[in-house]
């Protein structure tokens, strides 16, 4: 009986190793792992889309943008480069949707605080009233953390493209020239500048989702 199982020990291993290759290989057909959307102007709805790049298809990425921080630091897209970052739009005044969308990015902070890969950027809609002191102001009051969040203003036509040419983000004013009707979307960009995810900046559960989408980012990238 000792001598059986010598002499079949080998292949009783080869078996061993087989089985458990062929059950990992099920699993992961059962159950693949989930990969994050690349967005492109053509997969999101029209109205948060300028019009001139409605048709695109492919190769979108976040332009380069010049802004300045609640710090008076000018922000640029190096200051972003291999990060995952969370992007909105809003401004200080609004006591509608914001309040909410900001208490919501300082739950981001708060959760990602020691992770410096991710980081945050909130753009101002309405830069002519919304100076740096204001930010500055409104950052102290909502506990921004300077090293992983900006609040940025700046040129209001550039604001203006950044919505909706690049982060696909705000529905167009019809009524006056580069002025926007800003949402509640959180957009989630990844370290090579595509747009991977739009979350209701308002609704907590796409908060949770939003967190759990950064972490399949991460291992992405």
């Amino acid at each position: 009986m000792l001598r059986f199982f010598s002499k079949y020990k080998l292949l009783g291993i080869v078996l061993l190793v087989l089985s458990v290759i062929i059950i990992s290989i099920i699993y992961s057909i059962l159950n693949p792992k989930r990969v994050l959307p690349v967005y492109q102007p053509a997969d999101v709805t029209a109205q948060l889309v300028d019009s001139t790049l409605q048709h695109v298809k492919k190769y979108h990425t976040i332009d380069n943008f010049s802004l300045t921080n609640q710090n008076g630091k000018e922000i640029t897209q190096s200051d972003y480069e291999n990060k995952i970052y969370v992007a909105d739009f809003f401004f200080t005044t609004c006591q509608t949707i914001c309040p909410i969308m900001t208490d919501h990015m300082v739950e981001i902070q708060e959760k990602l605080k020691n992770d410096a890969s991710v980081l945050l950027l909130s753009h101002t809609v309405m830069p002519e009233t919304d100076s740096v002191p204001l930010l500055k102001k409104y950052a102290a009051e909502k506990g921004v953390d300077d090293q992983k969040w900006n609040l940025v203003t700046g040129d209001k036509k550039q604001i203006y493209d950044l919505a909706r040419k690049s982060y696909l983000a705000a529905k167009d004013n019809p009524y006056s020239p580069y002025d926007l009707i800003h949402t509640e979307n959180f957009v989630l960009v990844d370290t090579k500048k595509r747009v991977r995810g739009y979350y209701d900046g308002t609704d907590p559960k796409a908060i949770e989702q939003l967190l759990e989408d950064i972490q399949i980012l991460k291992k992405e990238q």
